[in-house]
């Protein structure tokens, strides 16, 4: 059952304590009002989707380009910094102008979230790629975290595409999937999730339902 997902901001990690007084690691999301700003049809489209607009842009409605001015000033609503289409069954499908929030998601259900993990600029192969370096004894001249032979013999005479070696580091979409909602504070709209989640402070984080898990 493929339902609508919600757009949250990352405000950071904390500590949850149980009532038999045992922790665990969290992270914790502010979801802004998410509000269904279009809909797709099988019908018109040729798949089914939410699109939801959130997280309040401080910009004068004059200032948006005419294609976005257009989806906001429909339904009456200030600009938004984000705009996310979500896949939904036939069943799932929302109004436009429907908001969402925190309670969209139940306390104990999994959730799958993406979002632009932290860039760490580049980084050799043993930080990168978790390698073990070369040995550190004699005959190894100043080479010990180094990647080692990447070529092969005349035949085929080059490096394979996706060798694992020294390179950037993060900054790239990231999904972590099967993360547990452990609270929801409804007053506050914030979700906390057990574990960490990609991204940096502040980040946009995108939940949906867990595709592994029901």
């Amino acid at each position: 059952m493929l339902r609508s997902g919600l757009i949250a901001t990352k405000v950071g990690n904390s500590s949850f304590f149980y009532k038999d007084g045992k922790n665990t690691q969290v992270t914790v999301l502010k979801v802004d009002e998410c509000i269904v700003s279009n809909v797709k049809t099988l019908d018109k489209d040729g798949y089914n989707a939410i699109q939801l607009a959130s997280i309040e842009l401080n910009k004068d409605i004059s200032k948006i380009n005419k294609s976005q001015r257009k989806i906001f000033s429909s339904i009456k609503i200030k600009p938004k910094k984000i705009i996310k289409e979500f896949r939904v069954d036939n069943n799932n499908i929302l109004e436009i102008g429907t908001k969402l929030n925190a309670d969209h998601f139940k306390v104990n259900q999994f959730v799958d979230a993406s979002s632009v993990s932290i860039g760490k600029g580049f980084a050799g192969v043993m930080k990168r790629h978790n390698f073990g370096g070369l040995r550190a004894s004699h005959g190894v001249s100043i080479s010990h975290r180094s990647h080692g032979s990447t070529g092969q013999n005349q035949d085929p005479g080059r490096v394979f595409k996706g060798k694992k070696m020294a390179g950037r580091m993060g900054n790239r979409k990231v999904t972590k999937q099967n993360l547990k909602v452990i609270d929801i504070d409804s007053e506050n709209n914030l979700l906390i999730i057990k574990g960490s989640v990609p991204g940096k402070k502040n980040s946009i984080i995108y939940l949906k339902d867990s595709v592994k898990k029901s």
